[in-house]
């Protein structure tokens, strides 16, 4: 248009097509990203047994790991070969992108951990007990490859690591993967502390009392309570009973802000079908659309979707699984 024209046309004119030409100059800036105009990448993470590969699966997401970095609960590096079905794992990575197989993302980082490792105590049909803790063992239970014969293969005071979801119900573990570990120095140990007492500092776990009074401070927890899940490191012999523990830290890895989040385990606490823990993390159902065939309770395994907003899971679904559920979903290779 000829500035002749333009001068032209009635003010209220002029004002509305210089309007136009500066929101679609925007547009062409790429103001309409995906995060809501901010230009901010999404963010996104997973938490929950690794149930498939290709990509690794968690949760049902697809996550291209070629240039995540992989760690242990320990804080040691590991290689992409290192991961394994079964295994739990917080994965953080780009936000989720849906495609006819489902949500994808590409992984910054992984970190897998066990929840208990040291020497078998007693075996039954579909148990173990290590450490004094009882851990179920179910048909969709992975077994390395080297333990063919599954629970068949495993003697007592053999040294095995279990992965595995923590049912606050009845205090038994469910096994999600085993492994058979030789060399072991220190046993470690992820559960739910009870029988706090801050005086002679020690507390249990399960049945077994644990002494933190020789962990250094700076290694402690920073809030250790009742009901808390932590991750502790023990000596490979109790003292009088009781194990002594060498390094203590949190159980739950903090929660940070995320576009998408999803999280699947057993519920931990329960305050209502709004308002409860899943594997420690807190979850706002209060505007979730909620599924499944059982109802939601203490010890219930539920997937959770939704957001993560100040170190709570703002959910948007909630689906509960019964047993039969997880094994009709097995495995994707």
């Amino acid at each position: 248009m000829s500035s002749h024209n333009f001068h032209r046309m009635g003010r209220p004119a002029r004002v509305l097509l210089c309007t136009l030409l500066i929101v679609l100059a925007l547009g062409g800036c790429g103001g309409g990203v995906d995060s809501g105009g901010t230009g901010a990448p999404r963010s996104a993470s997973a938490s929950g047994p690794i149930t498939g590969f290709g990509s690794v699966i968690v949760n049902g997401v697809h996550f291209d790991y070629s240039s995540a970095s992989i760690t242990d609960a320990e804080g040691t590096v590991h290689s992409s070969g290192d991961l394994k079905l079964g295994m739990t794992t917080t994965i953080n990575g780009s936000g989720f992108v849906m495609d006819a197989n489902g949500a994808r993302s590409t992984a910054t980082n992984f970190v897998f951990g066990s929840a208990i490792l040291g020497p078998i105590d007693s075996l039954s049909t579909n148990s173990l007990v290590v450490l004094g803790q009882t851990v179920d063992v179910k048909p969709i239970t992975v077994f390395e490859v080297g333990l063919s014969g599954g629970l068949a293969a495993l003697s007592v005071n053999d040294f095995v690591e279990v992965y595995a979801l923590f049912n606050a119900s009845i205090g038994h573990y469910i096994a999600t993967r085993i492994e058979c570990k030789s060399g072991v120095l220190a046993y470690r140990l992820r559960g739910m502390v009870s029988n706090l007492n801050t005086g002679d500092k020690s507390f249990n776990m399960g049945p077994d009392k644990i002494s933190y009074a020789g962990v250094p401070a700076g290694d402690a927890l920073t809030a250790l309570a009742n009901g808390r899940f932590a991750q502790v490191q023990l000596q490979t012999a109790p003292v009088g009973g009781v194990w002594i523990a060498i390094r203590l830290r949190d159980g739950v890895g903090p929660l940070e802000n995320r576009d998408d989040a999803r999280i699947e385990g057993l519920i931990s606490d329960f305050t209502s079908g709004t308002q409860f823990s899943v594997d420690g993390v807190s979850v706002d159902a209060s505007r979730a659309n909620v599924a499944g065939s059982v109802a939601l309770g203490l010890g219930i395994r539920v997937a959770v979707e939704g957001t993560a907003s100040s170190g709570v899971l703002v959910a948007s679904q909630v689906q509960s699984k019964t047993e039969t559920d997880v094994e009709n979903e097995g495995f994707e290779l």
